[in-house]
């Protein structure tokens, strides 16, 4: 069974139903149900049409759901317009979806949230944690929106501002997280982008295509991380760096910088070094001055506690770090990172242990197992 077919035909079936008349939430239960379906049966007994059956089984249970609440008359209309078997159309939903996601009648918060669990195919847990709250709060969340947009026709999409947070968090979920969803982001953020004249469009299509350059050289054959100082350059896509570097020049050119140009621009001022030891940290430092100023965001603050230590040296960086709250995802792994380049190994040995318990996948934690082994040999010699 396809796990990766199965996430890649989602939208376009959540978006034939809503588009024959179920309402969203019941339509998006109507799906899930098709996809365990799909995951029982399919190793057996593959379809020919894998979108055209999810169609046929996903109608079918929503016209199970509706006939227990609704009308003989209703029911009989409803009936009447399933579709007949055989190939589905072979339109693609998904960005449109985005945008009907971000309905007017939801938070913006709340609208990332439901398309993120709807459309993008990720778990609660997962968009709890890129939203930095617990999953519990998350799920109520996520059914409050749900109820919210049941009963509403999505004839009034929401702003591109929303939708390009919700790719955002796809492609940094693909990119670092439990599923592969980073291609389908840069994918949809192209379309986006060819569709709308906005520099937040591009610069946002340049980050990721600036991130998605070093993939390559983020793990070992192992499987394990390796950190931007110690990676293979020539392993970066160059071609991706080029194009990431030219959409971004275009869209600061327009003096209306945002959030994600900003931080394209750090991206491609790491992208620009030939070597680590080369990395023009004091300008990182000014852009991430900038992003501070866009969105006061305290992981933001963080980052740029590295770059300043990067910068100003490791003692600047630990005062920088100071003033932000230690519960801050990676806090202890930055903490730990400061003190080492401070020469203070047992202390830098004792945080990176400490965040290794924390860190929120198994790569990561491995990394930071390591890094507190390595510095615990260096002091035993």
């Amino acid at each position: 069974m396809n796990e990766v077919l199965l996430r890649s035909l989602t939208p376009s079936v959540l978006g034939i139903l809503v588009r024959r008349g179920a309402d969203f939430a019941a339509a998006e239960d109507a799906v899930q149900d098709a996809v365990v379906e799909a995951v029982r049966v399919w190793p057996d007994d593959p379809p020919r049409d894998a979108k055209g059956w999810l169609v046929t089984v996903a109608w079918r249970r929503f016209l199970d759901a509706t006939r227990a609440e609704t009308a003989r008359r209703r029911r009989e209309d409803l009936v009447d317009e399933e579709p007949a078997p055989g190939p589905a159309p072979a339109s693609d939903d998904t960005l449109q979806l985005y945008f009907l996601c971000a309905h007017p009648k939801l938070t913006p918060s709340s609208a990332v949230a439901l398309t993120l669990r709807a459309v993008g195919g990720l778990t609660t847990r997962q968009i709890a944690r890129a939203y930095l709250v617990p999953e519990a709060t998350m799920a109520q969340r996520i059914s409050r929106a749900k109820r919210t947009v049941s009963d509403v026709r999505f004839d009034q999409p929401g702003d591109v501002a929303t939708v390009l947070r919700v790719l955002y968090l796809v492609f940094n979920e693909g990119y670092s997280g439990d599923v592969d969803l980073a291609a389908e982001a840069i994918r949809l953020t192209r379309q986006l982008a060819a569709a709308i004249d906005h520099p937040e469009v591009a610069g946002l299509l340049a980050l990721m295509l600036l991130h998605h350059a070093r993939r390559a050289a983020r793990t070992a054959p192992d499987g394990s991380l390796v950190p931007l100082a110690e990676q293979d350059r020539a392993r970066w896509d160059t071609s991706a760096i080029a194009e990431g570097v030219t959409i971004l020049q275009v869209a600061l050119a327009r003096d209306r910088l945002g959030e994600f140009q900003a931080q394209a621009a750090i991206a491609a001022l790491h992208a620009d070094a030939p070597t680590a030891e080369e990395t023009d940290w004091v300008q990182i430092v000014e852009w991430y001055d900038e992003l501070v100023g866009l969105t006061d965001s305290p992981i933001v603050r963080l980052n740029r506690a590295v770059a300043v230590g990067e910068a100003d040296g490791p003692r600047a960086g630990l005062a920088a770090l100071a003033v932000l709250e230690d519960s801050l995802p990676r806090y202890t792994a930055v903490a730990a990172y400061l003190h080492e380049r401070d020469g203070d190994l047992k202390t830098a040995a004792r945080l990176y242990a400490e965040a290794a318990l924390k860190a929120p996948n198994l790569a990561e934690r491995d990394h930071l197992t390591r890094q507190a082994a390595r510095l615990n040999a260096r002091r035993s010699r």
